[in-house]
């Protein structure tokens, strides 16, 4: 006889398939969503985008989930996500400028710069006698430390440059200097 309160049948697992009930996880452990959670959580914050005044418990009703707070969750990660992707752009956008900016530098590094003294090319005589302008390191060494710093802002940008912890250890030793240990005692 069936009184409707046994435990349900376990469904027999078979290697290399998840089981029925069980949802995807990341590498982490959390959930992931699926396409249709995904789907269904769009529909939500496009009805709440489109009806402000829309209650959660409305929008809920319309799209399926079992309570309030089920909607109000999937409109939240809505809004993360276009959060999430308007900082990946900032990102991108932030990336691309100091890119042009390395290149610009390394444009003035691979130049040759002259020495010019109240308004004259200062040259001088080469080893075969003819006159040659004096080359001018100063422009070069400030593009490679301009260099620098645009790679110190990449590793901002992208948070590579991870604190850093320091443990230190040891022991001290005092000395009385002058006083003779047994007279301590």
């Amino acid at each position: 006889m069936n009184t409707g309160n046994e435990p349900p049948e376990p469904v027999p697992d078979t290697p290399g398939t998840p089981h029925p009930t069980e949802r995807a996880r990341n590498s982490r452990g959390n959930y992931t969503a699926t396409q249709a959670v995904a789907e269904k959580a769009a529909a939500a914050a496009r009805l709440k985008a489109a009806n402000p005044r829309m209650t959660y418990q409305q929008i809920a009703d319309a799209v399926g989930y079992s309570n309030k707070g089920d909607a109000w969750r999937a409109v939240q990660r809505c809004r993360d996500a276009v959060i999430e992707s308007a900082g990946a752009e900032l990102i991108a956008s932030e990336a691309q400028q100091l890119d042009d900016l390395f290149v610009a530098a390394l444009d003035v590094l691979e130049r040759d710069h002259v020495v010019v003294s109240h308004g004259k090319v200062i040259t001088m005589a080469g080893e075969d006698g003819v006159e040659k302008p004096l080359l001018d390191d100063g422009p070069k060494l400030a593009a490679i430390r301009e260099m620098r710093m645009i790679r110190e802002s990449y590793r901002k940008l992208y948070g590579l440059d991870a604190e850093q912890k320091v443990s230190v250890a040891g022991s001290v030793r005092y000395e009385v200097v002058g006083v003779d240990p047994a007279d301590l005692t």
